[in-house]
C-alpha cells in the first residue's frame, strides 16, 4: 500500500487556523465530503465518536484521526497542514499542525491497520515532517506525500 492509493490531491489542504479540535474535525468532514462524496455529518460524528475513546494526537505535532464508515469499499485519506498549531490533547501535550485522517470501511480489519501503520511510519520521519511544514501549498504537499513516501520506505 502506498499513500497515493488512499490519498487524492483534492483531499490535501492548508488551513490557516482551526480554533478547536471540533472545528478541525468539521474541516476534515467538509474536505471528505468534497473530495470523496462522503456525508459530512456522518464523517464528523464518526470522528468525534472515535476521538472520545482517546486522543489521536501521536506526538511531535502529528495527529492521526480515523473512523470506520459504512458504504466505503477501501481506505481513504485526508491531509491537512495547519498554519497555526492547535492544542489537540496529544500524548506529548504538544500542539498539532500535521493531520492525516483515515476513513476505512466498517468491516475492514487488516487494511485499516496497514494504512494506519503506513501513515504513522511516514510521519515519524522528522525530515519528512519538516519538509511538509516548509511547503504550505496543497499541490506541493500532495506531491511530497505521494512521491517522497516511497523514498522514505526505501531508506
Amino acid at each position: 500500500m502506498e499513500l497515493d492509493t488512499i490519498l487524492k490531491a483534492e483531499a490535501v489542504k492548508v488551513v490557516s487556523s482551526a480554533t478547536s479540535k471540533k472545528r478541525l474535525f468539521r474541516d476534515l468532514s467538509e474536505t471528505a465530503a468534497s473530495a470523496y462524496g462522503l456525508d459530512c455529518g456522518v464523517v464528523l460524528d464518526r470522528l468525534l465518536e472515535r476521538e472520545s475513546l482517546g486522543p489521536t494526537g501521536v506526538g511531535h505535532g502529528v495527529a492521526l484521526p480515523h473512523a470506520r464508515l459504512a458504504g466505503l469499499d477501501n481506505v481513504l485519506g485526508l491531509f491537512i497542514l495547519l498554519e497555526k498549531p492547535l492544542d489537540y490533547e496529544s500524548v506529548d501535550r504538544q500542539p498539532v499542525d500535521l493531520i492525516f485522517a483515515l476513513f476505512a470501511p466498517e468491516d475492514s480489519g487488516v487494511e485499516h491497520l496497514k494504512a494506519l501503520a503506513l501513515v504513522s511510519r511516514t510521519l515519524r520521519n522528522t525530515d519528512f515532517c519538516t519538509k511538509l511544514r516548509a511547503n504550505p501549498s496543497s499541490d506541493t504537499l500532495y506531491t511530497i506525500l505521494t512521491e517522497t513516501q516511497a523514498a522514505i520506505r526505501a531508506a
